[in-house]
């Protein structure tokens, strides 16, 4: 059965969503639906739960690296039909970085000042931003794997594991590379997470899929807590994963 759009709306303000919050939205619609009306009526519902005082966050990264990155057209396809609908819709706004968060609301224009592209997820990022003003995270069908946040405890431990990237912007009008190195890894030991959050985390269900939602503060200062304790803490043992196996092996050529 379709879960309605005022279903949806009681849900999330079960859930914990505050209206006049500011709100990061991860999701996978798969395993939310069937809703009716689709990605569109889901978007709504997070609008109507937030309210008109509140701020809905979703992230809107390009996954094309051999493109300028244009925030009116690039696509985020691989962040999903409900990422990919909400970025294009009126009113919407989208930072300037192929690590693009799109933002709607009060506090819209804040987080998606321009960021710097050679720290994706840095205190200067729209992350970085959320947490500044105590916004909260939602997962909707998704875990941990997909919360951005985490990465904003690696750069605030700090962690030294750095992989090879490269994103093509517009400096001064004209095309450029720019190679950089970005905390990465395959991201699956961020489900740790759920452990270690314990009651800070509230969880429910949203449509038919699992949710969770936690402060962005809460986020950070547990995985930072770890990070100190072990900064190789997300990362698979060696020869499970090739990404981990990558950050790993930069930790050698990197001074703290």
């Amino acid at each position: 059965m379709k879960t309605r759009p005022d279903e949806l709306i009681a849900q999330l303000l079960d859930l914990g969503v505050e209206p006049g919050g500011v709100l990061v939205v991860h999701t996978a619609f798969s395993k939310l639906a069937p809703v009716d009306g689709g990605p569109t009526s889901l978007i709504a519902a997070l609008q109507s739960a937030v309210g008109a005082a509140g701020t809905l966050v979703m992230p809107s990264m390009s996954d094309d690296d051999d493109h300028v990155f244009d925030p009116e057209k690039t696509p985020c396809r691989g962040m999903g039909i409900v990422a990919e609908t909400f970025r294009s819709l009126p009113g919407v706004l989208r930072s300037d970085s192929p690590h693009s968060f799109a933002a709607s609301g009060a506090r819209a224009r804040e987080i998606t000042a321009p960021h710097p592209v050679e720290v994706p997820h840095g205190p200067k990022s729209p992350v970085g931003r959320i947490h500044d003003l105590d916004g909260r995270v939602l997962l909707l069908g998704v875990g941990h794997d997909g919360n951005t946040t985490i990465h904003l405890a690696e750069e605030l431990a700090p962690v030294r594991y750095r992989l090879e990237k490269s994103a093509m912007v517009l400096r001064d009008g004209t095309p450029t590379r720019v190679e950089y190195g970005e905390i990465d890894h395959c991201c699956e030991n961020f489900a740790l997470m759920d452990q270690w959050l314990g009651d800070r985390q509230r969880r429910g269900r949203v449509g038919h899929g699992a949710a969770r939602l936690i402060r962005s503060r809460d986020v950070v200062r547990v995985a930072v807590e770890r990070l100190r304790e072990n900064e190789t803490a997300f990362l698979h043992p060696l020869g499970v994963d090739a990404e981990c196996d990558a950050a790993r092996a930069s930790l050698e050529s990197r001074v703290v």
